[in-house]
């Protein structure tokens, strides 16, 4: 069964494995708002665990916005997120809005944690904020927020340093193709070098919810898109019609260059029945993706995850969705 909560709508979504335990971290917001874009101004980090991937335990919430902080980095929102584990704690790096700032300027801070259950928000949050030099700031002229959000931190696989992929848009382009994969890197995890993008811009608005994940040799860069984010110009500049869903790129090293040059179409329509995939192996070793539900076919916003969807790969690397198993 898909994790589905009565009172609450999901959406973006991270795992970490912790043995035979698949724990999922999640954004949610109560279905009594009405109105599922409140959800964004209306959020906490919820927490599930599961065997299977399809059975799951909803435990209690991760980590709220500090509310009693009016000048905190995340007293207006905790967004998406990942976690890693290092040296026996348990790292969920997230990104905050300020309320003082109408949660319109994205930062990245972190919360450490023991037993994935207990967290303590770092004293030194935010620790990653976007760069001027490559990173567009706020300008309201020009886009409806800053940028800065969704990290997907890991530990370089050939060295000891920990890399950070993140939603970002260029200072540079047409307002409407900004959209890049950031970067920074860290020795420790707390202090943080931020660096040029590891994609070009051009093609997005900007590219939301990234995973890295290394598949039969091949780092796949996921990230999802919306099609309400293109303005009218864009199908013309392109040459394609805009779409909601999940897309990847592909590279034989993990921080690339990333290629082909527009991305590869994992599942994407014009509703945006899913989004924010993830791909993980499941319980019998195979891979697996999973994704947040989100529209129905009549506009219905749904706001649940769903089951594991088979993932397989060509000889040629490229990608592809089956039907859930």
């Amino acid at each position: 069964m898909t994790l589905h909560l009565a009172d609450k709508w999901i959406w973006d979504f991270w795992f970490v494995q912790d043995g035979p335990d698949y724990h999922v971290f999640f954004l949610q917001a109560p279905r009594s708002l009405g109105d599922p874009e409140l959800r964004h101004w209306n959020v906490s980090i919820g927490h599930a665990v599961s065997r299977d991937l399809r059975d799951w335990e909803v435990l209690p919430d991760a980590l709220r916005p500090s509310s009693d902080d009016s000048d905190a980095f995340d007293s207006c929102t905790t967004w998406t997120g990942s976690v890693l584990r290092h040296a026996g704690l348990w790292y969920l790096f997230y990104t905050g809005g300020k309320a003082s700032e109408d949660g319109l300027i994205q930062r990245i801070g972190l919360a450490t944690s023991a037993d994935l259950m207990r967290w303590e928000k770092h004293p030194e949050n935010p620790l990653i904020v976007a760069d001027p030099r490559w990173y567009e700031l706020l300008d309201l002229d020009v886009w409806d927020d800053q940028a800065w959000r969704d990290p997907w931190v890991f530990q370089h696989p050939g060295r000891d340093d920990f890399h950070a992929f993140i939603t970002a848009r260029a200072n540079h382009g047409p307002p409407d193709g900004r959209g890049v994969i950031g970067h920074a890197r860290s020795e420790d995890l707390i202090h943080w070098e931020v660096l040029p993008p590891v994609t070009e811009p051009g093609d997005f608005g900007y590219t939301e919810v990234p995973q890295l994940v290394d598949v039969q040799g091949w780092y796949y860069l996921l990230f999802s898109v919306q099609r309400t984010i293109h303005s009218s110009s864009w199908p013309r500049r392109t040459g394609r019609e805009p779409l909601t869903g999940i897309r990847y790129r592909m590279a034989d090293d993990p921080l690339g260059p990333f290629h082909p040059a527009s991305g590869q179409v994992l599942v994407a329509d014009e509703i945006g029945s899913l989004y924010a995939g993830k791909v993980i192996r499941d319980p019998e070793g195979e891979w697996a993706m999973l994704a947040a539900r989100m529209y129905g076919s009549d506009g219905t916003f749904i706001g649940e995850l769903s089951d594991p969807m088979a993932i397989h790969v060509t000889e040629s690397g490229h990608l592809s969705v089956h039907a859930t198993r």
